[in-house]
């Protein structure tokens, strides 16, 4: 498959797969994904996402539970006039006004759910088997008297008995359900396991057979591509995987893996999946972490040296699949692991650097990324001017070997700074009205001439507490020759500091070719 670089060892489980040409994606974020603690959509966003999701290729979008509240009702209602290419579904358990309020939502399909489990039944309904089947078939009768699609869910589905699960769904089939749904309602199934429920499922039942896993143990993703594998052809996910408690199968780890592991089709947009993750990340207020599969920031994000190069030089050899695929771009982190390979490569589209720039920028880069963790691209532009207007290591006249600066509130600013000039160690100190004047005329003071200091601009290259900042200073000397010094670096002193000598090692620079003969 092109653009896609999957293991070997993936082609003979495809074969002996019950794999369904396509499977059906229906999404439940506006659903079970608003039933993560801390997660409430208004009415806007929820509209919002509904029309993302129709623009990603989503199948059906459960829209939510109608029967919760006439503004519920009113927003599942909202989204279905707003005319989606998808099915509008909503939720109901097996009573009658529920499924009221999905008809008054205008739904085109109703999700019906009931218990199954010994602890579900016993503790939650309080009712035996027989008593939950006979309101299973009612609803399920109920729903398809008014003409719509019927999914029917055995809540808590892997915690019952097989033969009470194919009792329910044989049952509500031969009363009219369209889809039989699978829920691992408190994620506690494992692939081989869910092969082998699904499998013996589908040995029975003539209608779909769809899949809604939990993440507990971390395992939606993995147990619903299992159902899949045995034959299950629709599969419930969240975008961002949110959820109760850990959450459901991610919707963009289930669909690309569907396609770039088993070439199942899927009418899912993968090109448009960052998207779609960044406006529900906005409105659920849940930032995904940096690692997270397929849309976090650094699925595509290289820094250590042997992978840029490797990644540069053929990207398959770090990535599954292109980042193109799914909505992403590539890119190089800088940081202390990166190698010449990955600096060379983000710069040479705008400088051209020698081997010796490209390895002073390396060791700049790594030594700032030791402050601050994440290198961004306006923090190496910095670096690469830096060294780009840096004197020659030949032709530096002035070192500075140590700084010492005092400040507070009742002190006065004090800097004693120990410097190389012609060879020669000199120590001495000043006061100012602040530690980067306190430091300007301690060194001053070293030098033994005038040096003024005509201008200092200080700039923050990011946001941040750990943000670089770039100095700029111009100085001039007693004969009115002036350079200009710039640096970069996370401590203000440290950097002015490194921009002052900067610019005084221009002025010693420009005397010596002034000294030289024609």
């Amino acid at each position: 498959m092109e653009g896609v670089f999957v293991s070997n060892f993936i082609e003979p489980i495809r074969a002996r797969s019950n794999l369904p040409e396509r499977v059906q994606v229906l999404d439940t974020t506006l659903r079970d994904g608003e039933q993560t603690p801390g997660v409430c959509f208004t009415l806007e966003e929820k509209i919002e996402i509904a029309r993302k999701l129709d623009e990603l290729g989503v199948d059906v979008i459960e829209a939510g539970f109608p029967v919760n509240s006439d503004e519920e009702c009113n927003t599942v209602r909202t989204i279905k006039r707003e005319r989606l290419k998808a099915k509008i579904c909503g939720l109901a358990r097996c009573v009658t006004k529920d499924i009221d309020a999905c008809i008054s939502s205008e739904v085109d399909r109703v999700h019906i759910f009931i218990a199954t489990s010994d602890v579900h039944l016993k503790y939650k309904l309080r009712m035996d088997e027989d008593k939950a089947l006979e309101q299973a078939l009612a609803a399920t009768d109920y729903v398809k008297a008014h003409g719509l699609e019927c999914e029917f869910s055995c809540e808590d589905a892997t915690r019952a008995p097989i033969e009470r699960l194919l009792r329910f769904y044989s049952a509500v089939e031969e009363h009219g359900a369209d889809v039989h749904n699978v829920p691992d309602t408190v994620g506690v199934m494992e692939p081989e396991a869910m092969f082998d429920l699904i499998s013996r499922l589908k040995a029975t039942l003539k209608k779909p057979v769809s899949m809604h896993c939990h993440n507990d143990f971390g395992l939606a993703v993995a147990n619903t591509l299992a159902g899949v594998k045995a034959g299950a052809s629709q599969v419930h996910v969240t975008v961002n995987g949110l959820g109760e408690r850990a959450g459901n199968a991610s919707l963009e780890q289930t669909v690309t893996a569907l396609h770039a592991m088993y070439g199942v089709k899927t009418g899912i947009r993968l090109n448009l999946l960052k998207e779609a993750s960044k406006v529900v990340e906005r409105a659920s207020m849940i930032s995904l972490p940096p690692n997270f599969p397929i849309v976090g920031n650094n699925a595509f994000a290289h820094e250590a040296g042997i992978h840029v190069h490797g990644v540069l030089a053929k990207a398959e050899s770090y990535e599954p699949f292109t980042p193109e695929m799914v909505g992403q771009k590539r890119r190089i982190v800088m940081g202390k692991h990166t190698g010449k390979h990955g600096v060379a490569n983000f710069v040479k589209e705008k400088y051209n650097l020698t081997d010796e720039q490209i390895a002073a920028v390396v060791e700049k880069v790594r030594a700032l990324a030791i402050h601050k963790k994440k290198i961004i691209e306006e923090d190496v532009n910095a670096v690469v001017n830096e060294v780009l207007g840096s004197v020659p290591d030949a032709e530096r006249l002035v070192r500075l070997d140590e700084i010492l600066v005092v400040t507070g509130n009742k002190i006065t600013p004090t800097a004693s700074v120990q410097l190389t000039h012609n060879n020669q160690r000199r120590v001495a100190a000043g006061i100012g009205t602040g530690p980067v004047d306190a430091l300007a005329k301690a060194i001053q003071s070293a030098l033994g001439e005038e040096i003024r200091l005509l201008n200092y601009k200080l700039e923050a290259i990011s946001g941040g507490t750990d943000s670089l900042c770039t100095v700029e200073v111009t100085t001039e000397d007693k004969d009115g020759r002036t350079a200009m010094g710039l640096a970069v670096g996370g401590d203000i002193v440290m950097a002015s500091v490194s921009a002052i000598m900067e610019s005084l090692n221009r002025i010693y620079s420009k005397r010596m070719k002034c000294q030289q003969p024609p």
